[in-house]
């Protein structure tokens, strides 16, 4: 059953490790192949190797420098078998995945980029109202001075109703660059949103990977451009300009009143037009200064990635495959455990001894010979001893048989 499990998951192991790293490979197909099934095999063989060295040694090494050698030994293999196969293994399970969500990633900070940048546009729109208002305020002017002489107390049309109505037109034509403006970013706003939906569409339809990854990319260089052309629209600088010059470039024509007192009240109007000027012109450089400060819309720039590459990037994202990926390289580590506790306790049943079916023949016969030698010195001992506990014994005389006489026979 160990074996079989040893191969099984080195088997498994090796398969996924060949997915994930056909991905890394470059060249011709056969050399993708070929590189990756001798990577595999290598991989497999290793694990199996690897555990199988410790599932037979560990078990049987005591307590001791041996058993923690072994252990850092089983910690450094495990991490090696985690750089060079478990990462590839998470790639080849949620490869695909981590692609999509690198793809949705990227759209989600597009989509902020062309917000940014829309934004900025289109607080350019809010000098308008502004820029309006004075225009139409020194063209009221110019009508009551012309109808009224509200200003200089002389009606119609002299100096300062040329000045006022000079000065509506300029502010009139500088709105009028605004409100087009405003169009122009609604347009490239629009082209933006159908970039965005295109490359959500790629991002969540069917089919592989990889060819929805290069036409996204060109989706991406494209919403790129337009987020550029969106944020070169924005008309704060050309008012900016158009106020700046509106104060510098300011002629104060000639009073050309009748009399000395037309001409002197004419000269004081114009001084305060120019006044007005100066700080409507003033007013609008502050505020396309404060639209002009915003901070610039950082490009993004989209990278292709592998799928390692982006089960690498996005692994928090895919915590259960990178753990069913590290669970297939390293669960013989817990067989190991569980034979290292039954062998302690059989340890502390029957002692530190060896088993009996663990003796070799040639301990054996030393044994029996041990055996052997021990019972005669024994023998020995005991044969002393009972020597030396008994008493010595004397000798019994027998007495000498007494021979007939033969002389007696004969007399007999």
């Amino acid at each position: 059953m160990t074996a079989a499990t040893l191969a099984i998951l080195a088997l498994a192991s090796g398969v996924y490790t060949y997915l994930g790293v056909r991905e890394l490979l470059n060249g011709s197909p056969t050399i993708i192949f070929l590189g990756a099934v001798i990577y595999s095999v290598a991989v497999s063989v290793g694990i199996y190797g690897f555990w199988s060295y410790l599932m037979r040694f560990m078990p049987h090494v005591p307590k001791g420098e041996g058993r923690g050698a072994l252990f850092v030994a089983m910690m450094v293999g495990s991490a090696m078998i985690i750089a060079m196969s478990s990462w590839l293994n998470a790639a080849a399970l949620a490869g695909g995945a981590a692609l999509e969500q690198h793809l949705a990633n990227t759209t989600e900070q597009y989509q902020r980029k062309l917000e940014q940048a829309h934004d900025n546009a289109l607080a350019a729109q809010s000098l308008l109202p502004d820029t309006q208002l004075a225009a139409r305020r020194f063209q009221q002017l110019s009508r009551e001075e012309a109808s009224t002489g509200a200003l200089t107390g002389t009606s119609g049309s002299g100096t300062v109703v040329q000045l006022l109505a000079q000065m509506s037109r300029q502010l009139s034509s500088l709105g009028s660059e605004i409100e087009n403006s405003k169009e122009q970013t609604a347009t490239l706003f629009e082209e933006g949103g159908e970039r965005l939906a295109a490359m959500r569409k790629l991002v969540s339809q069917a089919g592989a990977v990889d060819l929805r990854a290069n036409a996204f990319a060109e989706e991406a260089v494209a919403l790129s451009g337009t987020i550029a052309s969106l944020q070169q629209s924005s008309i704060a600088p050309s008012v900016k300009r158009a106020a700046e010059d509106l104060s510098r470039s300011f002629i104060a024509p000639v009073a050309n009143g009748a009399d000395a007192d037309l001409a002197s009240r004419q000269r004081d109007v114009v001084g305060r037009v120019e006044q007005a000027v100066q700080a409507q012109a003033t007013a609008l450089a502050a505020a396309a200064d404060t639209i002009i400060a915003r901070p610039a819309v950082e490009p993004v720039r989209f990278t292709p990635l592998s799928a390692p590459e982006a089960v690498l990037r996005y692994a928090r994202d895919f915590l259960p495959s990178w753990a069913g990926a590290i669970s297939i390289d390293l669960l013989p580590a817990v067989l190991i455990l569980i034979l290292m506790t039954v062998q302690s306790a059989i340890r502390r049943a029957d002692g530190e001894q060896l088993d009996a079916d663990e003796v070799t023949a040639s301990e054996m016969m030393r044994a029996v010979r041990l055996y052997k030698q021990l019972h005669e010195l024994e023998e020995s001992a005991s044969d002393a001893a009972l020597h030396k506990e008994q008493p010595a014994l004397r000798p019994v005389p027998q007495s000498t048989p007494t021979r007939p006489n033969p002389a007696n026979r004969s007399s007999a």
